[in-house]
């Protein structure tokens, strides 16, 4: 190789060098302003909307969204809300005209076909009566009847009509055709009351609407059915739930300071008891939470508190719990995977009774 060809060649490694070294540059500094952005993107304070209370399915429902935008945000809320008033309008047992209250009307006579959402909701509280030894019962309605109408005439009922209001209450009388989505009851005079479940459910369907939105975290409370889930408010590490002191419970929504404070990420918390609902009967108040076995309100524990994963469990397994104690309500939860129990025991000057894994979600205790 000549000394002419050498010098070409030295030129264009160096040229080659030159240039391997630009791309290089290029590419971390290309790195750099991506990581800048992203960490700009990343530390970018998402909003935080907050619904305020509103009346639905007969009880207080509110929802905070966390979005990357207002309108995102607030369509979220708009989508969460009409979720839930659907879900009424199917499943309600006040409103005459629901489909829930046309199966009531008519599924003695015949199979009544049913929307998707109401069938699956039947199916939900099947499960959980078999599981619960039908401490949970959807088919409960003639006893919410004859209690209704005990408090407006403040006359106990009788024996007799206790009776009579049980031998129309059974989950085993519910039969649903899984292929047909049909419902028929196998006793004339039977009602379902999804007022253990239905409300569950609107929650986990809220979430669901509000994350294929674009929520990036939220929380909705329906009746102190409540799912957090996704990213907590700015400055948190997780969403806060506070449980009532069911011995002081507030005429109002605000309320004193709350019994204990849950640390709750991606969990659902239901609270049942007596002390908001109930009614009276010859001054003895009765909850509203029905033993179908007793024919009577459920009387052993003043509030049962579930966290679980998902609203709909939370929300039957409180009511479930309720009814068979405390004893026989731990033993239930306790072969149940990922759900905890904080139960109060009825009576003055009585201590939460906790789950093995329940203390873990205290934040704060009074």
């Amino acid at each position: 190789m000549d000394a002419k060809q050498q010098i070409v060649n030295c030129r264009l490694d160096r040229d080659s060098v030159k240039k391997t070294v630009r791309f290089v540059v290029i590419g971390v500094v290309l790195l750099l302003l991506l990581g800048l952005l992203y960490v700009r993107v990343r530390g970018r304070d998402a909003v935080m909307v907050d619904s305020g209370y509103r009346v639905v399915m007969g009880t207080f429902s509110r929802v905070v969204v966390i979005a990357d935008s207002q309108r995102k945000a607030r369509a979220c809320i708009r989508a969460a809300f009409e979720t839930q008033e659907r879900i009424e309008a199917l499943m309600s047992y006040h409103q005459a005209d629901s489909e829930l209250n046309t199966v009531n009307r008519y599924a003695a006579d015949k199979p009544i076909p049913v929307n998707p959402m109401t069938f699956e909701v039947l199916q939900q509280a099947a499960h959980f009566s078999e599981l619960s030894g039908g401490a949970f019962d959807v088919t409960v309605g003639p006893l919410v009847d004859l209690w209704r109408q005990a408090g407006e005439t403040d006359e106990p009922p009788s024996e007799q009509a206790l009776a009579e209001a049980q031998a129309m209450v059974g989950y085993d009388k519910l039969l649903l055709n899984e292929r047909k989505m049909t419902v028929q009851f196998a006793v004339a005079g039977m009602r379902i009351d999804l007022g253990g479940i239905a409300k569950g459910y609107a929650v986990d369907e809220s979430v669901h609407v509000m994350m294929k939105r674009g929520a990036l975290g939220g929380m909705v409370d329906l009746g102190g059915n409540i799912r957090c889930f996704g990213r907590p408010p700015q400055g948190r590490d997780c969403w806060r739930v506070g449980l009532q002191d069911p011995n002081v419970a507030p005429d109002d929504l605000a309320g004193p300071e709350p019994l204990l404070v849950l640390a709750i990420t991606d969990e659902s918390v239901a609270t049942s008891g007596d002390y908001r609902r109930f009614v009276k009967v010859h001054g003895e108040r009765q909850s509203h939470i029905l033993d179908t076995h007793t024919g009577r309100g459920a009387a052993q524990l003043a509030s049962v508190t579930i966290i679980a994963p998902d609203a709909t469990s939370a929300d039957a397994l409180s009511t479930a719990v309720s009814v068979l104690g405390q004893e026989k309500g731990l033993a239930l939860i306790g072969t149940l995977p990922n759900i905890e129990a904080i139960l109060i025991p009825a009576g003055p000057n009585v201590q939460p009774v906790f789950t093995t894994g329940a203390a873990t979600y205290i934040q704060r205790s009074p």
